[in-house]
């Protein structure tokens, strides 16, 4: 599913599990990672949840 990103990084969502479309293919930077390793960022909304939902490190810091 998705790869390790941290705070900083730039990611694109591929898809989030159980969602429907509006966050596929949007970028944003991970601005908060909380106590359980949900990324929370730029992005809007959602959190994306590493384990479950598909995206991909496009720029790394």
């Amino acid at each position: 599913m998705g790869t390790k990103a941290k705070v900083g990084d730039t990611i694109k969502i591929i898809h989030l599990k159980g969602e429907d479309y509006r966050y596929d293919g949007k970028t944003g930077k991970v601005e908060l990672i909380d106590g359980i390793g949900q990324l929370h960022g730029t992005w809007g909304g959602l959190a994306v949840i590493p384990e479950e939902d598909e995206f991909i490190v496009i720029s790394s810091h």
